[in-house]
């Protein structure tokens, strides 16, 4: 990873609105949005008050090209190999149901997968009699390799599918080590989920190794809600029958036929948010300017110092596993659900953001490390050390 410049925390703070207002901790949610990025979503919508739905969208074709580039940039992808959707459950949804799976085959997954990724592999093996397999995990927390290495010796496996960062934790799974595995299998199919990694973490698809990834806009990447992207390599793209398709992923070519597009955007649907899927592009350039080897820094050092302070907090119990570990920093205190920490950190004068995590999130993983709920906080570039401090102290004086 290159040496990264630091991040102007005063010029962040200044072009986000929303740091005036309250300590934003919950980044891995629904990060706050900065300027540029509410400048492109209000400035659609106000066109499309003036002129028309259609006549805006028209208007701003070249832009929404744009978009493709820019979160192709974001990846180390091509542009064509991208398709806008409206979340990354939907965009990991179309590429998983999509897999030319046959009855018998094998998907592996981990033990702290993102719930509906386990569902989509529970309805196919439902409807296809497919086997999921669960990975075990090496004494720190992240999936064990070796593990994986023996599965991908079965030809029955078919599919990998990792969340790169699950949604209850700040573990950081070893996603281009399994990459490069499945890769020298060759005929597997490997999904990445970077729900959480894109916009925090610096993403190349060529070195992770997959065939394809979902993300959304609205967290670390700070884009808008509704608002999604999916990658699909190249080379694999042809073998992958999306449904539901529409009038712009496929061409109808006659009264019973019809032929889908040759590139990614095979998983988009004619109608679209166009004002979110600008905001989106302008969140992917405005993470590109200030690049993702300082943001990961950035958000590295203050998620190691919010860790040490609630270290250093009675009753806190810090919970994240993995021998690496993200901007995501979860925890319980004695005497409170996470729910009444939550709600009085809201309560304070100057609100502080964070959210929960439930075992309905975390089945596998909550059960196993023995934990019903979590408090789920996440830091970001924009934030100040001196919030990390506010944060502890918050807890601190819960009576």
């Amino acid at each position: 990873m290159r040496e990264a410049r630091p991040i102007d925390v005063v010029r962040a703070r200044a072009e986000t609105p929303g740091c005036e207002a309250v300590l934003h901790l919950n980044n891995a949610g629904a990060a706050l949005q900065p300027r540029p990025v509410i400048d492109a979503v209000f400035g659609h919508l106000q066109r499309e008050t003036e002129i028309g739905g259609y006549e805006a969208a028209e208007e701003a074709l070249s832009q929404r090209e744009e978009v493709y580039h820019a979160l192709a940039r974001l990846l180390g992808a091509h542009p064509d190999e991208i398709a806008l959707v409206d979340n990354a459950t939907r965009a990991y949804d179309m590429a998983f149901h999509a897999l030319p799976l046959q009855d018998g085959d094998v998907v592996v997954t981990t033990r702290s997968e993102y719930p509906s990724n386990v569902i989509a592999m529970l309805r196919a093996q439902h409807d296809r009699r497919i086997t999921i397999r669960y990975l075990p995990n090496e004494p720190a927390g992240q999936l064990a390799l070796e593990a994986l290495e023996q599965e991908l010796r079965d030809p029955r496996v078919k599919a990998v599918s990792i969340s790169h960062v699950p949604t209850q934790s700040g573990l950081l799974q070893p996603a281009a080590e399994a990459g490069r595995l499945v890769r020298a299998r060759g005929d597997v199919w490997y999904l990445l989920d970077a729900t959480q990694t894109a916009g925090q973490f610096p993403l190349d698809v060529l070195a992770l190794g997959c065939d394809a990834l979902a993300a959304t806009g609205r967290k670390f990447l700070r884009g808008p809600r509704a608002t999604g992207f999916l990658y699909v390599r190249r080379e694999r793209l042809a073998a992958l029958d999306p449904i539901p398709v529409d009038l712009h992923a496929a061409t109808w070519t006659g009264p019973e036929t019809y032929e889908l597009r040759a590139d990614a955007r095979r998983f988009e649907t004619w109608e679209q948010h166009i004002a979110g899927l600008l905001g989106l592009g302008a969140a992917a350039d405005y993470a590109l300017a200030w690049g993702l080897d300082a943001i990961w820094a950035r958000i590295q050092a203050l998620a190691i110092r919010l860790r040490a302070l609630l270290a250093e907090v009675p009753r806190v119990t810090l919970c994240d596993p993995g021998a690496q570990r993200c901007g995501i920093v979860t925890f319980t205190v004695d005497g409170y659900t996470a729910a009444q920490v939550k709600a009085a950190l809201a309560a304070r004068t100057r609100r502080i953001n964070v959210s929960t995590s439930t075992v309905n999130s975390a089945r596998l993983d909550f059960t196993a490390r023995g934990l019903d709920t979590v408090v789920r906080s996440s830091v970001h570039y924009y934030l100040t050390e001196d919030d990390m401090e506010e944060m502890a102290s918050a807890l601190r004086a819960l009576p």
